[in-house]
């Protein structure tokens, strides 16, 4: 599943799963690192406010992407950030900063991508390879 929503509610989202302990930062990926390793909404948005401020006219500029695996595959962490890093790369967004979430709320461990689909260039990358 791609959702399009606000890149706040896409953060506020999986911080809050983070918060009553049914989800971690995996990984990050051109994201500004912090001192202690934990992030607040804000502190993400930091990295992706270049992309944004440089595409103000762009409506649709947030992904929201879950991957879900079967419930009978256990998949370890190591495989989730391979998958994540792949699936970014081959869609496009290889090169945008991007944070993935591990959640545990459900039967199955599974994992959220956010990220923005404009760079800093002034492009939007085409919706179209992933079906949008």
């Amino acid at each position: 599943m791609i959702a399009k929503i606000n890149l706040y509610e896409a953060l506020a989202y999986n911080q809050l799963k983070m918060e009553h302990e049914n989800g971690q930062i995996l990984f990050t990926n051109r994201i500004i690192e912090t001192t202690n390793g934990h992030y607040s909404v804000a502190q993400l948005a930091q990295s992706f406010a270049p992309h944004l401020i440089a595409n103000r006219n762009t409506e649709k500029h947030t992904l929201h992407i879950s991957l879900n695996p079967d419930p009978n595959d256990k998949v370890s962490d190591d495989k989730f950030r391979e998958m994540a890093e792949q699936y970014m790369r081959e869609m496009g967004y290889g090169e945008q900063p991007f944070v993935v979430f591990k959640h545990t709320d459900i039967d199955r461990s599974h994992i959220h991508i956010v990220s923005v689909c404009v760079g800093v260039k002034r492009f939007q990358i085409s919706s179209r390879k992933c079906g949008l």
